[in-house]
């Protein structure tokens, strides 16, 4: 029932913003749809105001149904790209605190799974409620006009469609293996038990004070090199 009812606002939302755009976009395309291909529309969330650019003759023929196909799709992909590069940060967060579980006589492997597992359903989450959200709000933002009732949108000629960059993502191979017996190493050089220490004893012929000194010099050991002994 929920499910049906937020549907049911949702197809209304819709549908008001095509029947507010399709009047201009009719104007546009028979006055001056020889001039312009693409066209930008505005639509806002209340928060963001979101230039959608669509074509104008398909526009004017889907009675501007394709306008807002095409922003539900935009909404869709930024808020993936969103969510994604966010997901890429924390796992890099998560590959650098994961290596100090082996203080912890955890398993790095196991933890760096477990928990990665929970930033991607974190992920997909917040995909679906920021698209959902911004779908929900939309509307064409009008200016009211106190003698003809609601302005037109503003509409601008779109700019050639130009490819988009890449976003320039650094992966990251994350080596648990590799991290695990780095913090071992790292734990063993670090070792503060006490080390048991054997004492160097000197094994050669024992030499008697008054014995003549072994380097030769005639004198006696406790008057040569056995003077401080």
């Amino acid at each position: 029932m929920i499910f049906d009812n937020a549907m049911l606002h949702f197809k209304q939302r819709t549908d008001h913003m095509a029947e507010i755009a399709n009047p201009v976009i009719k104007q546009v395309y028979e006055t001056q749809g020889q001039m312009y291909e693409n066209i930008l529309i505005p639509i806002t969330d209340g928060r963001k105001v979101y230039n959608i650019s669509c074509n104008l003759k398909e526009a004017y023929e889907t009675e501007c149904k394709s306008v807002v196909k095409q922003f539900q799709k935009i909404i869709l992909l930024h808020s993936i790209d969103e969510g994604w590069k966010e997901n890429l940060r924390d796992l890099d967060e998560l590959k650098h605190s994961v290596q100090n579980a082996s203080y912890e006589q955890k398993d790095p492997l196991l933890i760096f799974k477990l928990e990665s597992a929970k930033i991607f359903d974190s992920m997909v989450d917040k995909i679906y409620n920021d698209a959902t959200s911004v779908l929900m709000r939309a509307q064409i933002p009008v200016a009211p006009n106190e003698e003809n009732g609601p302005a037109a949108p503003e509409l601008r000629e779109a700019e050639p469609e130009r490819p988009a960059p890449r976003q320039q993502y650094t992966e990251t191979k994350v080596d648990i293996d590799e991290a695990r017996e780095a913090a071992q190493r790292d734990a063993a050089s670090h070792d503060t038990r006490e080390v048991q220490r054997t004492p160097i004893v000197n094994e050669g012929p024992k030499i008697g004070r008054n014995d003549p000194c072994p380097c030769g010099s005639g004198k006696k050991y406790k008057n040569c090199h056995g003077k401080n002994l």
